[in-house]
């Protein structure tokens, strides 16, 4: 392949139309979250993620499930998970099993933020995709994440 290479161009303009659609989207959910519920998209995805573990085998994550979970470095979830706690919307405790492990669970204030943070942030996702979809060039990429959803 060469840089001229029309397979490439449409790989790289195909790329581009997906990072444009995630930017939109992750912009108006930004938006929506902080000015009703003071959350950035990472603290919601952090609190999304860890609502979700249970008390089963492998139910709770180590940090480096939920970073890979919310997309961010180990150390920038540390980061964030320290923020909510200071927060008082996560406490971590030490793994009863291993004492070198420390889980994070999301306080009952975390829940109650997450529980009236969730029509915002589908809301939002909502609105983003209806508005994506008027773009031709962005209407493609809105049904395939529209037919994934109904698939899982």
């Amino acid at each position: 392949m060469t840089a001229t290479d029309p397979a490439l161009t449409a790989l790289a303009q195909g790329w581009c139309a997906l990072s444009l659609l995630h930017g939109r989207i992750e912009a108006r959910i930004e938006r929506e979250l902080q000015r009703r519920h003071g959350l950035s998209v990472r603290a919601y995805s952090l609190l999304d993620v860890l609502s979700r573990q249970h008390d089963g085998v492998g139910g709770h994550l180590q940090m480096k499930q939920v970073a890979n979970a919310v997309v961010l470095s180990q150390s920038a979830t540390t980061r964030l998970v320290t923020r909510l706690e200071d927060r008082g919307l996560l406490s971590r405790y030490l793994c009863p099993t291993d004492r070198r492990g420390i889980y994070t669970n999301v306080s009952d204030t975390g829940m109650e933020l997450l529980d009236r943070a969730r029509p915002t942030n589908d809301g939002a996702l909502r609105a983003a995709l209806d508005e994506a979809a008027e773009d031709p060039e962005l209407a493609p990429l809105v049904r395939a994440v529209e037919s994934l959803r109904t698939a899982a």
